[in-house]
């Protein structure tokens, strides 16, 4: 959690430096008037209309970040994470040797994790696990597969190449294609009670000397495969199958990770970067053919990464509440609670209308615009609802305002270029904001705060500017802000053909939700203060 009186702080200083260096218009104006007390500074606020907005199944291929698991959410039901991912040799046309025989297998996928301390009697670090959701405690039946479904990365129509996308909801046509299962070890907790362990991991090899030697590393998804399967389809297979990417891609063309519950236990889910994963054969061979059976083989290593086409398969049984409320949203007068939710989930649209109504007032009276934020209140008795586990929902750290008519950042978000002030890089850019404020005593979330005053400087001082609609979505990495396409695009308005076919593909990496308070609370209800609306600080003339 961040502590929120510290992020109040660098917030508020970053805002002064901000203003001081980047705004020459209003510091220019401001050299010549402020001092002569001809201003004084004004908040205004102004009504807003926002509304939900359903995600349909959408692109969830060549993310940054993949979940694996099952995270039952207290509050917007359940997501069940699957993967499929092809698999690259990392030196084509390997030279095996002669007669090789396979000693083990095994595949190593890094977690995200940081040092907590280091244990006083072994000396060793020991470590936490970062982006796991659920119980701590939870068990998963993990099942590791041969995928023979063919990933391509493009395709072509009417001559024209384009890229194949694939989506969070195509998940049978992997499951039906999965091969021999893999990670078939009698030990359980490689398969049907896997965890996530925050134990680092230990790798035992071999010195020149035939020592043992010990590497240490962070902790890590490390299964043993089958043998047999890699006997035959890699040390034995005809050179010409290993020879280049394309051939080895259709030769064996990935692994499918599926997760199912285990009865009786808790489960949960990790955000994982598969592409850091590798599979490592180690096996015995001779270097020369000429030999005869009696030589003594030595030990080798052939490396097959986890890299190549991939795809997120995202799958939500939907609260029933969440699901009626983001079915009956109300686009004309907004709704009263907004339920944002990564993956196939949810979003906010908001208008400025009230706002835009006021453009020429504003112009005509000269004001100044010295801030402009919109707040958005976390409905936090909602968010409180615990299950069977007795765990609340876990919190997004943070949301993305953005343009949502053209899917393009907003113009708050390309001018800030303030780093993090944590350890993690996905929490830069601090002054645009929408990191989450929590309460000091109950650790849980109280708000989020967006910075537009750019943007709404350009409406004011551009007349042909659009006045845009904006989407709000959660989001796992501040950086990531293109757009992945919906399966289906859905129509809004048929009066001006606009269309809803694209989301933030940050929010596709995020499989967590929050309740904010819409702008549609009735007047004398005892959240009624808590609506969102824009406020606006301008410096007005004194007249």
């Amino acid at each position: 959690m961040y502590n929120t009186s510290f992020i109040k702080k660098i917030l508020l200083a970053a805002t002064v430096v901000l203003l001081y260096s980047c705004d020459k218009d209003f510091n220019a104006i401001g050299d010549d008037l402020i001092g002569d007390d001809h201003f004084g500074l004004e908040s205004e606020k102004y009504d807003v209309i926002a509304y939900n907005q359903e995600v349909t199944p959408i692109q969830s291929n060549s993310l940054v970040t993949n979940a694996l698991g099952i995270y039952d959410n207290p509050v917007f039901g359940t997501t069940t994470a699957n993967y499929n991912t092809q698999v690259a040799l990392a030196a084509y046309a390997p030279s095996i040797g002669d007669a090789p025989v396979i000693d083990s297998v095994t595949v190593n996928i890094p977690y995200y994790s940081h040092v907590k301390g280091t244990n006083a009697t072994t000396g060793r670090n020991e470590y936490e696990l970062d982006s796991i959701y659920g119980s701590p405690g939870g068990f998963l039946k993990l099942g590791v597969y041969e995928s023979k479904y063919q990933m391509r990365s493009s395709y072509y129509d009417n001559g024209n190449q384009l890229a194949q996308l694939y989506y969070n909801d195509q998940n049978s046509d992997f499951d039906t294609n999965k091969g021999t299962l893999l990670n078939d070890d009698p030990k359980e907790f490689q398969n049907n009670k896997f965890f996530f362990s925050s134990k680092e991991t230990t790798e035992i090899t071999k010195d020149k000397d035939n020592k043992d030697v010990t590497t240490y590393t962070s902790p890590a998804m490390r299964l043993k495969l089958n043998k047999a399967f890699f006997q035959t389809k890699i040390l034995n297979a005809a050179k010409e199958k290993l020879s280049a990417a394309d051939v080895f891609q259709e030769y064996f063309r990935g692994l499918y990770f599926k997760v199912e519950r285990v009865s009786g236990s808790p489960s949960n889910m990790a955000l994982m970067d598969f592409s850091k994963g590798k599979i490592t054969v180690y096996y015995k061979a001779k270097t020369d053919i000429t030999t005869d059976a009696d030589d003594v083989k030595e030990d080798r290593t052939l490396v097959i990464n986890l890299t190549g086409s991939n795809v997120s398969l995202l799958q939500d049984v939907k609260d029933a509440t969440y699901q009626n409320t983001i079915s009956s949203r109300n686009m004309t007068t907004g709704d009263e609670r907004l339920y944002l939710k990564g993956g196939q989930g949810s979003l906010a649209i908001i208008e400025l209308k009230d706002f835009a109504s006021k453009l020429e007032e504003i112009r005509k009276n000269g004001w100044l615009v010295n801030e402009a934020n919109l707040v958005f209140t976390i409905d936090a008795a909602k968010m409180a609802v615990k299950k069977t586990d007795n765990l609340e929902a876990q919190e997004p750290k943070r949301v993305y305002l953005y343009d949502f008519t053209n899917n393009v950042a907003i113009l708050d978000y390309a001018a800030d270029g303030s780093s993090s002030i944590t350890d993690d890089p996905r929490m830069s850019k601090v002054v645009y904001g929408g990191i989450i404020n929590v309460d000091a005593t109950t650790g849980r979330g109280t708000t989020y705060k967006i910075r537009v005053t750019n943007h709404i400087r350009n409406l004011i001082k551009t007349a042909t500017a659009t006045n845009v609609k904006l989407g709000l979505v959660v989001i796992d990495d501040i950086s990531v802000v293109t757009s992945n396409k919906l399966k289906n695009r859905i129509l809004l308005n048929a009066s001006t053909n606009e269309y809803f076919s694209e989301a933030p593909r940050a929010s596709v990496m995020n499989p967590l939700g929050t309740i904010l308070y819409g702008n549609n609370i009735p007047v004398g209800n005892a959240d009624y203060d808590k609506r969102l609306r824009l406020e606006v600080y301008y410096t007005k003339p004194n007249k």
